[in-house]
């Protein structure tokens, strides 16, 4: 496997934590979310359109949006995407809470899809599942999102954690387990995602795993507290010297 730039998706709550992320470079995605709702909570239309106003217009930074961690409601994150797509997201990410099983996810990602594409084909959108799936007693396995993203028209399969508890990715799926996720999502032509309180000490098996892009907040947050602590300059910097050395 040829080893490319591993690009970063850091998640800022509000615009005062979206300037400190928009000045480093190396991040790529600004992505906008609301911690006190959950593992990809939504933040409001209003701030997605400021953040996307804080973020030049000729720069190669995307703002992505979560939009929940939605249950089996197709109407409902269909609305909320587009929602999400018309206040100036180029990248949607809904969190597969509520299906059970692929085909309920593949429905309900097929009219998120529609509603984002119908309104502009460039945007993408992202099918994101949960590593400790088995404590959630909902949601599809991990290994079904690559086909769920695939089958629904989605461009980004992604692996997140939903119990922010201090737990991360790789208490629940090993390295071997997620570099098969890799493979069979980079089969079905998609982008690859990680996240779930991705510390400093993962990225050497996160280099392993070669996702094309990884998604961080308590890390860069003081504390490590991704809910009350503010994201801070210099711990994004301590985390782009790891992850880019």
């Amino acid at each position: 496997m040829s080893k490319k730039k591993i690009e970063l998706l850091i998640s800022p709550k509000n615009l005062e934590e979206a300037k400190v992320v928009i000045q480093h470079k190396s991040v790529k995605y600004i992505d906008c979310k609301n911690p006190n709702e959950g593992s990809l909570g939504a933040n409001f239309p209003w701030i997605i359109k400021e953040m996307k106003k804080l973020i030049p217009q000729n720069s190669p930074q995307l703002l992505s949006a979560t939009i929940g961690d939605f249950p089996n409601l197709p109407g409902t994150a269909s609305l909320a995407a587009l929602g999400a797509a018309v206040s100036g997201a180029d990248i949607i990410k809904v969190g597969l809470k509520g299906p059970k099983n692929e085909e309920q996810a593949i429905i309900l990602m097929k009219k998120v899809v529609k509603a984002v594409k119908d309104y502009n084909t460039d945007l993408k959108v992202v099918a994101a599942g949960y590593a400790d799936q088995s404590r959630m007693h909902t949601s599809p396995e991990f290994m079904a999102i690559p086909t769920i993203a695939a089958e629904s028209g989605s461009d980004i399969a992604m692996l997140d954690t939903y119990f922010k508890d201090g737990m991360n990715l790789f208490d629940f799926l090993n390295t071997t387990q997620l570099v098969q996720f890799r493979n069979k999502a980079k089969d079905l032509n998609l982008d690859v995602a990680l996240a779930g309180n991705l510390m400093k000490s993962t990225i050497s098996e996160i280099k392993k795993i070669q996702p094309d892009l990884i998604g961080v907040r308590s890390v860069v947050c003081e504390g490590y507290d991704r809910t009350n602590g503010m994201i801070r300059s210099h711990l994004i910097k301590q985390l782009e010297e790891e992850l880019f050395k």
